[in-house]
Parts: structure tokens; C-alpha cells; sequence
């Protein structure tokens, strides 16, 4: 049995670089500066995973509802599958469980393969919960003939990955992948 990973905590350099960001980020937009303060989003979708919730309180405290919005399509379009999963786990953490799911949702748009390659990665990691959590949504919000395409990284282990968070949405989720992965070759 895996021993749970400590989730990081944000600390003081965190906060005051969500604070130097969130302030500037109100400037701009009270200067009517918008380019430069999409600019900015797109640069902070890079910010370590811990700041987001901190980002998510600030934001929202600022009156910036909708720049929060905007940066969490942001993460989800270009961050790595790897690092938008940590954003979604560190929200998670954080009491933002809506905002995670959203990230989520919005990163599965990926190809399947990388979805695939990235839940490889994530168990290899010991990353047990994030992976199980990408494999959800997966299967959750794609077609089953997408789902099914996830496993052709490796289907000998993202099969078995892909029916058993299937089986947590319903039965018949689980019938038509099943279904799916046969029709493509890749049930195991």
C-alpha cells in the first residue's frame, strides 16, 4: 500500500507573490490595460500548483471573478497534463473541489494518447490519486470510444486503470467501454 503524499503547503513567499500578482492584475484592468493583464494570466497558468487556491481567494476578493476564470482555462490549455493535475489536486486540497473539476474537464480535451502517457506517468510517480482522478474525468466526460484510445500508450496497465474508474461511474459506463476497448483492440 502506497503511503499518501503530503500535499505542499503554500507558504509566505507564496502568498506574497499571489499578492504582488493579484494587485497588479487589478491595476491593469482599473488602466483599461487588457492585453497586458491576459498577458499576465497567461504567464501566472505557469505559477506553481500550490498558488492556486491562494490565486482562486484573491482573485475572487478582488473583484476578479471572471480573470479567475480566465486563468484556469489558461492552465488547462497549456500547462502539461502532469502539472494541470497537480493544479487540480492542489485545489482540491484547497476547498476548491468545483474549480478542480473544472480543470479537469477543460484538460481532457487533450489527445488521448497524452492522457494515456500521462497517467503512465503519474503512477509511475506514486501518483496514485491524481491518476485515478484524470482516469474519472476521463471516462466521466469523453465518449467511451475516446476513453478507449487512452489506453493504447500502454494497455496492459491503463486498461485494467480505465474499467475500474469506469465501473465508479456506473455499469453501464463500464458495458460501453468494455465495448469500446474490444472494438479497438485494446482490451486485455
Amino acid at each position: 500500500m502506497e503511503a499518501p503524499r503530503p500535499e505542499p503547503r503554500a507558504g509566505a513567499a507564496d502568498r506574497q507573490e499571489v499578492g504582488r500578482v493579484v494587485a497588479a492584475l487589478a491595476r491593469l484592468r482599473r488602466e483599461a490595460r487588457g492585453g497586458e493583464a491576459h498577458a499576465l494570466l497567461t504567464e501566472t497558468a505557469y505559477a506553481p500548483a500550490v498558488r492556486f487556491p491562494l490565486f482562486a481567494d484573491e482573485m475572487r476578493r478582488a473583484g476578479l471573478g471572471a480573470d479567475w476564470a480566465t486563468l484556469l482555462w489558461e492552465a488547462a490549455a497549456s500547462l502539461p497534463t502532469e502539472r494541470l493535475v497537480a493544479v487540480a489536486g492542489a485545489l482540491s486540497a484547497g476547498g476548491r473541489a468545483q474549480d478542480a473539476e473544472q480543470i479537469l474537464r477543460q484538460g481532457v480535451a487533450r489527445p488521448a494518447d497524452e492522457i494515456g502517457r500521462a497517467v503512465l506517468t503519474l503512477t509511475a510517480e506514486t501518483r496514485h490519486r491524481e491518476a485515478r482522478a484524470l482516469l474519472d474525468v476521463c471516462v466521466r466526460t469523453c465518449t467511451p470510444e475516446d476513453a478507449a484510445r487512452t489506453a493504447a500508450p500502454d494497455p496492459h496497465r491503463l486498461v485494467p486503470l480505465l474499467l475500474t474508474a469506469a465501473q465508479g461511474v456506473s455499469d453501464e459506463r463500464h458495458q460501453d467501454l468494455l465495448h469500446a476497448l474490444r472494438v479497438a483492440g485494446l482490451a486485455v
